[in-house]
């Protein structure tokens, strides 16, 4: 059975920007307090379908900007699709940037809770996590302080910390593991490791190949909004690294 199931979907931004105006019409704008604002439509998505099956690992990879983030925020809800359909079926929890949704003059066990409200859980459920929650992140001398006392490596620690917690059957992750130091690093792909061998259905955006390699079962190479290639990682990696040289060559080309 599938997990998530993406059916045809695009998505589309209106940008919204001034126009190019000459001197007598900036003037002209002054005078009359306005801006003339251009209206630009921006498709960061077309026509995009694929599958994730329950306990699958998926990675997602792509140059910036090529919709990856955007992929993930319309299966977590926070877009809606310009066209298509997705069906998510399980509890999701999607941790796409680290920290969000903390505040930064309660503490740190406060925010626990206050993301354990948002991902969906009671206080008392939460309250038991609080232990593991603060070991993992290592925070548990600071559990009390008010977050602003947080170094940022705290703060995504406890982020990741408090997303891992949760009982949700689909985990979405967007270069979580691009922050923190190494050891840090380490014990999130350790810790991905188990929520995927106890079949969690992890997606995740990530430009680190050789994690992509490692973690997941199959990937997606996104670009410019376009699924150029799907199927085993090392495949898609391949075919995305030899335009990303080509692409390279070109341009030292074009200088020269």
């Amino acid at each position: 059975m599938n997990s998530i199931e993406v059916h045809n979907v695009s998505k589309t931004f209106i940008i919204v920007r001034n126009r190019a105006r000459t001197v007598s019409g900036f003037f002209i704008d002054m005078a009359r307090f306005w801006r003339r604002l251009e209206r630009v439509p921006f498709t960061a998505l077309r026509d995009i379908s694929l599958t994730v099956a329950r306990g699958e690992t998926l990675g997602i990879i792509g140059a910036n900007g090529s919709g990856k983030s955007t992929l993930l925020k319309l299966i977590a809800g926070i877009y809606a699709p310009t066209s298509g359909k997705i069906a998510v079926h399980g509890q999701l929890v999607a941790l796409l940037e680290l920290g969000a949704g903390f505040h930064g003059e309660l503490s740190g066990r406060e925010n626990i809770f206050l993301n354990g409200a948002l991902y969906g859980h009671t206080r008392a459920a939460m309250a038991r996590r609080v232990p593991e929650i603060a070991a993992f992140a290592e925070i548990e001398a600071f559990l009390d302080t008010p977050l602003k006392y947080y170094s940022s490596g705290m703060q995504a620690r406890l982020a990741f910390a408090v997303a891992i917690a949760s009982p949700a059957e689909i985990m979405l992750l967007d270069e979580i593991l691009a922050v923190g130091d190494a050891a840090f690093q380490a014990r999130c792909v350790a810790k991905l490791r188990e929520l995927r061998a106890a079949g969690r259905t992890l997606v995740m955006v990530s430009h680190s190949a050789a994690l992509v390699r490692e973690l997941c079962d199959r990937a997606l190479w996104l670009d410019r909004g376009r699924l150029m290639a799907e199927g085993a990682p090392e495949h898609v990696i391949a075919a995305y690294e030899a335009q990303a040289l080509s692409q390279a060559a070109q341009k030292t080309q074009s200088f020269a």
